[in-house]
């Protein structure tokens, strides 16, 4: 074998295993959706002709969707041993994924791959990071789109990352997106906020959203909890992940400042007017919020210490997009 084949073997080796894009799909309990959705993907795929690779992440599904799947070409299969979670889904199917873009989608047919072609196009014309797809017109039952309005609402208020419909999961992501993100809880709902705080830029387009079909949805009551908590949890690390001493150590020190001054209160008030504090709550209250300004306080310090250990573990507090050297 000459050194020029073997060259031309290894180059294209290194093409093959590396497509142009990812398309990640977590599946749950999807048994009636998986291969007309396969289907539908390679043939939007074959028609954008770029190289890519479909993954498909079975997170422990319990009927009979990884045997539907197992057989699907072609295909690259993450096998969950027990149900983890749409998020832990989405984080194995990208680490996984050796595309320069990344497309994201539910595996219940609601979202159209034909959309992905336009997803893209916006990427490449806004010269966004991200693109989320908008389901304007939504095919969902009325009780899951008062709980979406709802949470729209407060996710505007709390986070807002300047687009109408963060719970789309058909997306299209620059690989890079993720080199530093980790997705744990139910984080999923809240990539684009996310990258937002590493810098990156975030575009969004209109898709098409279809009623299902077969099988039943995946939400409830406790992953509306559990969403609304990893809220909270953006929030505060898009405006007090650096500084978490603002947060801790301004209640604290409101809590102190107002213990104190209700604890002179009722110094002037038992000395000066006579006023009886022996079978009274407040001298016990006013202790309270002493005690709980300086815990809060000591709890901001401590917070500091450990955001500033983590980021001297990382090197870095920040993303850099790219570096340029002018010769």
């Amino acid at each position: 074998m000459t050194p020029f084949f073997s060259f031309f073997i290894l180059i294209s080796t290194l093409m093959k295993n590396s497509p142009e894009i990812s398309v990640v799909v977590p599946v749950f309990n999807e048994e009636g959706n998986v291969v007309r959705l396969h289907a539908e993907i390679l043939e939007t795929m074959k028609k954008l002709g770029n190289s890519f690779e479909i993954i498909f992440i079975d997170d422990g599904s319990a009927d009979a969707t990884f045997s539907k799947i197992e057989h699907l070409k072609p295909l690259k299969i993450i096998s969950f041993r027990k149900n983890f979670g749409q998020t832990a889904a989405l984080d194995a199917g990208i680490k996984a994924s050796g595309g320069k873009l990344i497309i994201s989608m539910d595996g219940d047919l609601q979202n159209d791959p034909a959309d992905i072609p336009k997803l893209i196009a916006h990427l490449k014309k806004g010269d966004f990071d991200v693109v989320s797809g908008w389901r304007r017109k939504r095919k969902d039952p009325i009780s899951k789109r008062i709980i979406s309005k709802v949470a729209e609402k407060l996710r505007k208020m709390l986070i807002d990352d300047g687009i109408h419909d963060s719970g789309c999961t058909l997306k299209v992501y620059k690989k890079e997106c993720f080199q530093n993100i980790d997705l744990m809880g139910e984080i999923h709902r809240f990539i684009p906020a996310t990258l937002i705080i590493y810098g990156f830029k975030v575009g969004e387009v209109e898709v098409n959203h279809r009623p299902r079909i077969h099988g039943v949805t995946k939400y409830n009551y406790r992953r509306t909890v559990k969403g609304f908590l990893d809220m909270l949890g953006v929030w505060f690390w898009r405006k007090y992940a650096g500084r978490p001493l603002h947060l801790f150590g301004g209640l604290g020190l409101l809590s102190f400042i107002s213990g104190s001054i209700f604890f002179v209160a009722l110094f002037i008030a038992r000395f000066f007017f006579n006023y009886a504090l022996y079978n009274k709550i407040w001298p016990l209250l006013a202790v309270f919020l002493i005690l709980i300004g300086i815990q809060l306080f000591i709890s901001g310090l401590m917070a500091d210490i450990l955001i500033k250990g983590y980021y001297k573990g990382r090197h870095m507090n920040y993303s850099i997009k790219e570096e340029i050297e002018n010769d």
